[in-house]
């Protein structure tokens, strides 16, 4: 583009737009800001107008003169792995269409990083707010009580009206499969956790239940590490607990990454897997099924909890109260040949 261009598409307008599109200034930002307000042949005749025209919207101007906001702020604790990428990808297809924009948080699960990403992101007056889980700071839920922002939470559930959330009870899958396990004919079961991110206690928590119930719960048979998980720390945390517990007839491991590290070490160390070692892992990432052995592991639909996330801000963002304050999308026991 010349320099002259250049300072030409700069000085174009919305007032420019709308009178090369043949419509009213009104119809125009409708048109940009909330596609899905205005009619197809509107719609493709403003972007045309502007794109031809080299027009490039202020969000910020935008948002001081409607005395609105189109972006809506997203918090994760990670996009290292397919969990929240699954995730994010759902909320953007449902928020695009409806005209919003993400800003997207990462707090590689650490609750100032959480804190430090709300106050930031409240204070662009984001039209809509989606974090995962309720446990964050003093801080930060001050934050959150002072602020008008519409809010859904990720990932987990709540009981309080006021709450509105999607997500899975983290404790009842965690029970659930330490219930398959054991039904399964194994006795000495261990746990093994890494990052120790609430959802991951939760889950450490169902697995207590359990074995607490059949009389077997022991603390030794666990090993919780605060580093990050991986498919290499999953191998490390297998030799540590055959060292330390070589008992055990199976291990569930708080995630897949950790689940798959631990099936590659038992190859190599010429472990049956199940026949001496049963493994199981949590969230069934794409790679578990074409392990070998394929790898026993919970289900969830990190997509769908996207999806319904999105269309519940939405509702808020409109005014409008959803139907359900609080939505379980449950999750699958997807028992493979690992145990």
């Amino acid at each position: 583009m010349t320099q002259r261009r250049r300072r030409s598409a700069e000085r174009v307008t919305l007032s420019d737009v709308a009178k090369a599109a043949g419509c009213s200034l009104m119809s125009a930002s409708r048109a940009l800001s909330q596609p899905g307000r205005v009619s197809d042949a509107l719609r493709e005749q403003v972007m045309r107008a502007a794109q031809a025209l080299g027009y490039v919207p202020n969000p910020a101007a935008r948002a001081l003169a409607s005395s609105r906001s189109n972006l809506v702020a997203v918090v994760i604790p990670s996009l290292s792995n397919s969990v929240f990428v699954d995730t994010v990808e759902a909320i953007q297809r449902v928020l695009m269409p409806a005209g919003f924009e993400m800003m997207i948080g990462v707090s590689h699960y650490r609750v100032e990083e959480d804190e430090r990403l709300l106050r930031s992101y409240l204070a662009h007056q984001p039209a809509g707010l989606l974090v995962t889980g309720f446990e964050r700071s003093d801080a930060a839920r001050e934050i959150l009580g002072a602020s008008t922002c519409p809010l859904v939470t990720l990932m987990e559930l709540s009981e309080e009206p006021e709450d509105y959330c999607v997500g899975f009870s983290q404790v009842e899958a965690g029970a659930a499969m330490t219930r398959a396990l054991v039904q399964r004919g194994y006795r000495h079961i261990a746990f093994a956790a890494a990052q120790l991110d609430p959802r991951t206690l939760q889950r450490a928590e169902g697995y207590r239940q359990v074995m607490r119930y059949l009389g077997r719960h022991d603390p030794a048979l666990e090993l919780l590490t605060p580093q990050l998980s991986s498919i290499g720390l999953g191998a490390e945390l297998l030799d540590r607990l055959l060292a330390q517990q070589p008992q055990i007839d199976a291990v569930f491991f708080n995630n897949d990454d950790l689940a798959m590290g631990a099936l590659f070490r038992a190859r190599q160390l010429g472990l049956e897997v199940p026949g001496r070692l049963a493994i199981a892992g949590f969230n069934d990432l794409p790679a578990a099924a074409w392990m070998h052995p394929a790898l026993s592991t919970v289900r969830t639909t990190r997509g769908r909890i996207g999806e319904l996330a999105a269309n519940m801000l939405l509702a808020l963002m409109r005014g409008e109260t959803p139907e359900q304050h609080c939505i379980d999308v449950g999750f699958e026991l997807v028992m493979r040949d690992s145990a």
